[in-house]
Formats: structure tokens, C-alpha cells, sequence
């Protein structure tokens, strides 16, 4: 365990992997614990909507298993949100709580919509913003054939190519200057090495994988979890406002709406924590 800067750094050992995770908060706040998380992005990526929260709230994000700080025993090993629920059970277990709030983003959203079914009582509140669930969609077929050919293009012309035709099958507009990296120095070769290893992971062993989850609608309806779903006002271009509305048609829900797109936190972390904040006070 490690303590920098008002956050506590820990791991935890889960059958075929150690899973990194970090608390904000913790002893210096009363503040209900909320999970907030995504696949496959990592802390690293919560960081700024995490600090924005711990004030009010104990906050946890964490790396899923094989990407960034958390190993994998077996790196062929898909990432299925069964198996990623079934690890943030693990941490809930490791941090001696019942229940918590989770905010799942994306990949995110459907390891919490797993969560939720897989694990009965353990969530409060989730709120799914924007989980690309193809499945949902009347050109699923498509989709999945759309799907396919993006892990194709990785394998052919590696992930350059891949991520292209990942964000336009997405709906984003690759000339947006706003889509360039984000500032700051120059990653290191190792750093470099990472984001590449765990871009193989993401296209060979995780899309695949989220995009065709079939959420259990019936227990996400039985369930005492209040389950919303999450929409970027900025995000009616993308596809995965269409997965959302089509998520929220099988729930009867009306979406909750989030500040900017599918990352809308990334580039506006508070605004979008005050936004978090009113949703979760109901």
C-alpha cells in the first residue's frame, strides 16, 4: 500500500490476476464510497474526475485486469464483463464494503451492468453512461460484422489503422484537433511499450468481447439497484447514443445527461463531478 497525495495506492491478488486500485478520500472523508470506472481505460484516465469528487465522496478507481497497472497471469485471456464485475466485487470485498455507487464509462458502463446482475445488492446506484452494447441495435448483424473487421484491420495494419476505423465506425470527426493526445511531455520507450501492449489487448481481447454483452434486463429491472443510463449531450453523433436510448427503451428509462460526449469527463472533469454529484443525491 502506498499513500501520495491524499491517495492510497493498493493491489489485491484475484484468481489469474493482481489488479491495481487507488482511493481518494479514504479516512479523511465521511463520504459514501463511489466506484468510478471504465474498460479499458484505467485510473490513470479517472484521475481528474476522482480528485474532483473525493471531497464529498470516498473514491475508487482501478486498472481492469492486463491493462496498465494491474497483471494478467494468462495475456490471451479475454476480458469479459462477467470476469471484470467479478473483479470489482474483488476490490468492494478487499475495501471490507457491502455496497457502493458506481459510474461506469463505456466498457466501464457494461462491467457495471454485469455487476449489477452478477452480483445482487452490491450496488446502490449505477449509472451506465454510454455502454456501447451493439447487441441492442437493429443493424446488430452489421455491427458485429463492423466489429470484426476492426480487430481484422488490427491484426492486418496494426493499431494505427485499428483505432481509425474505430473512431469513424464510433462517429467521431478524426479532424477534430480536440482528438489529438493530450498534453504534456513525450512518453518514454517503456511508456510507449504499454500503450501498445495494452492496445493489442484492447482490440484482441476486450471489444469483441463488450460490444456483444446482452445485459440482463430482467435482473437489472428485479434488482434494488437504481440503474440509469448516461448520455453526453454532445454525444447525439455517436454510436453509442444510439446503444444508450436503445438500453434505456428495455429499462423504461428516460437518460440522464452528462456534460460533453462519450468522454466528456476528461475535459471538463468538474463541471462534469457536479453533474455526477446531482444525478447521485436524486
Amino acid at each position: 500500500m502506498t499513500i501520495t497525495e491524499g491517495i492510497t495506492t493498493r493491489s489485491i491478488d484475484v484468481p489469474g490476476a493482481r489488479l491495481h486500485y487507488e482511493v481518494r478520500g479514504g479516512a479523511n472523508s465521511a463520504g459514501p464510497l463511489l466506484f468510478v470506472i471504465g474498460s479499458p481505460m484505467g485510473a490513470a484516465e479517472f484521475a481528474a474526475l476522482a480528485d474532483a469528487l473525493a471531497s464529498d465522496r470516498t473514491v475508487v478507481t482501478y486498472d481492469p485486469r492486463g491493462l496498465a497497472g494491474s497483471t494478467i497471469d494468462d495475456p490471451t485471456q479475454d476480458a469479459t464483463p462477467d470476469l471484470r464485475a467479478d473483479d470489482v466485487a474483488a476490490i468492494l470485498d478487499a475495501l471490507g464494503a457491502e455496497s457502493a455507487d458506481v459510474f461506469g464509462s463505456s466498457g466501464g458502463a457494461v462491467t457495471g451492468l454485469a455487476l449489477v446482475s452478477r452480483h445482487p445488492g452490491r450496488v446502490r446506484t449505477l449509472i451506465a453512461h454510454e455502454p456501447p452494447l451493439l447487441e441492442l441495435l437493429s443493424d446488430a448483424e452489421a455491427q458485429r460484422a463492423g466489429t470484426e473487421d476492426i480487430i481484422e484491420t488490427f491484426h492486418r495494419e496494426g493499431p494505427d489503422a485499428a483505432f481509425v476505423q474505430f473512431m469513424t465506425t464510433a462517429g467521431y470527426d478524426l479532424s477534430d484537433p480536440k482528438l489529438g493526445p493530450p498534453p504534456g511531455p513525450e512518453p518514454t520507450d517503456e511508456q510507449l511499450a504499454k500503450h501498445m501492449a495494452d492496445t493489442a489487448r484492447f482490440f484482441t481481447h476486450e471489444l469483441r468481447d463488450t460490444t456483444r454483452y446482452l445485459p440482463d434486463v430482467a435482473a437489472l429491472l428485479a434488482s434494488s439497484t437504481d440503474v440509469l443510463v448516461g448520455i453526453g449531450v454532445d454525444s447525439g453523433h455517436l454510436l453509442t447514443h444510439r446503444t444508450s436510448t436503445a438500453l434505456c427503451a428495455l429499462l423504461g428509462r428516460s437518460p440522464v445527461e452528462f456534460p460533453g460526449d462519450h468522454v466528456g469527463f476528461l475535459g471538463a472533469p468538474e463541471p462534469f463531478a457536479d453533474r455526477l454529484r446531482e444525478v447521485l443525491a436524486g
